[in-house]
């Protein structure tokens, strides 16, 4: 039995913070129903350069484990086949702007009543309340206003840089996750539903934690130092013969072991670097004295001299290296899941595993209203009913009516 077995979730998400919530709950177990608009679906199904076969790779990989219905909520007969989705439903995740759902009839003050134990959560740019309540949310928006550009990238002064990787979606849609499941377990207690409101821009903040820790302390905001890190030292990424790897040699007894792989005994004893306060005080000399001694051999040299020694130690990988790395295949981290028209195409694994209950990706993407028959006959509809909604247009099924 899988963690969250018998927990239906309505799916009204697009593009990367949303479908990245009701990933992680579909992986856990619960029954996902993407509702995509008609016409077109999903923006992550839009043609870009990154397709697999013929599906975008971005919407592969965001929406394993889940069911697809393709629903028009401006017609009448598709905003009856929420509603009826509603009614079983325990958890309704979107991501749409401010009033969007409000104007369609289906914002959260307008259902708690018809559906008390329902289970709402809103993903936004900013969340839904706030002055900047009615604004869209994008991940590099969200990544300057949080603060984590202004300390990203490799000197103060530079232009600035985000991370390469949508941070504050991704977090984000983690977040939300985590509200769903306290409130699954609120309800568990109460009977209740409730809203659960998570933004970009607080993801984002969250982040922040070391730095807003330096800015509560001094009164001063911090700025980017490349790979290094504001707390420890050395604690960065050096270049070697080949390639370049990064080392936490940031406590004392791992500073003193990495001088010690370094063959050079005399820096742990500089009164300059004897402490990490030191060190820290000494940045940029540190580094100016471990440069030249990291790039007299290949990095896998020093690997192995750095894990013999246990000084925390990895390569810089990239993303293809990473998904061919023994660790990563080791810990089902890429994994191949069957799918409607490619036979199997390529997925991330999932990041958490449990020792008691079944979780990880099952199957892969939905096609564009791939389940539209079926979830509509679980829910009541006949046959007859069916080929009438493709009919009148209020819902999309592969081979029509």
């Amino acid at each position: 039995m899988s963690a969250l077995e018998g927990i239906r979730v309505v799916d009204l998400t697009h593009v990367m913070a949303g479908p990245t919530c009701t990933m992680m709950l579909a992986d856990l177990g619960a029954d996902v129903v993407k509702v995509e608009r008609i016409p077109g679906g999903d923006d992550s199904r839009k043609p870009s350069p990154f397709a697999i076969g013929d599906q975008q790779a971005p919407f592969l990989v965001m929406n394993r484990n889940k069911r697809g219905l393709a629903l028009d909520l401006k017609r009448e007969e598709g905003k009856a086949v929420l509603r009826r989705l509603l009614e079983r439903a325990d958890v309704l995740v979107e991501n749409y702007r401010h009033d969007t759902l409000a104007r369609l009839g289906f914002g959260y003050a307008q259902v708690k009543e018809t559906y008390p134990r329902l289970i709402y959560c809103s993903i936004s740019g900013f969340g839904r309340t706030g002055p900047y309540a009615e604004r869209g949310g994008f991940d590099l928006v969200a990544q300057a206003m949080s603060g984590i550009m202004s300390v990203t990238g490799t000197r103060a002064g530079d232009p600035p840089v985000k991370c390469g990787v949508p941070l504050t979606d991704i977090t984000a849609g983690l977040l939300a996750a985590i509200g769903i499941l306290a409130a699954l377990q609120h309800r568990g207690r109460t009977g209740r539903g409730q809203h659960v409101d998570t933004s970009l821009l607080e993801a984002g903040i969250l982040h922040t934690c070391w730095h807003s820790a330096i800015a509560f302390a001094t009164g001063s905001a911090p700025g980017p130092m490349g790979s290094a890190h504001p707390l420890a030292a050395p604690y960065q990424a050096f270049e070697a013969a080949d390639g370049w790897l990064v080392v936490g040699g940031a406590t004392e007894a791992n500073w003193r072991r990495l001088c010690e792989v370094l063959e050079a005994p005399a820096l742990a004893e500089d009164p300059r670097f004897r402490t990490n306060k030191d060190r820290l005080a000494h940045l940029a000399t540190l580094v100016e004295a471990l440069a030249p001694l990291f790039r007299q051999r290949p990095v896998a040299a020093w690997l192995a001299r750095l894990d013999a020694a246990g000084v925390p130690a990895g390569p810089v990988l990239d993303i293809r290296r990473m998904h061919e790395d023994p660790q990563v295949r080791a810990r089902d981290m890429v994994v191949a899941l069957p799918h409607a028209t490619l036979g199997t195409h390529p997925a991330l694994g999932l990041p958490v595993k449990l020792s008691e209950a079944a979780a990880g990706p099952r199957r892969g993407a939905p096609l564009f209203g791939e389940h539209s028959r079926a979830v509509l006959a679980e829910h009541g509809y006949t046959p007859t009913e069916i080929d009438a909604l493709i009919a009148a247009g209020a819902v999309q099924a592969p081979g029509g009516a």
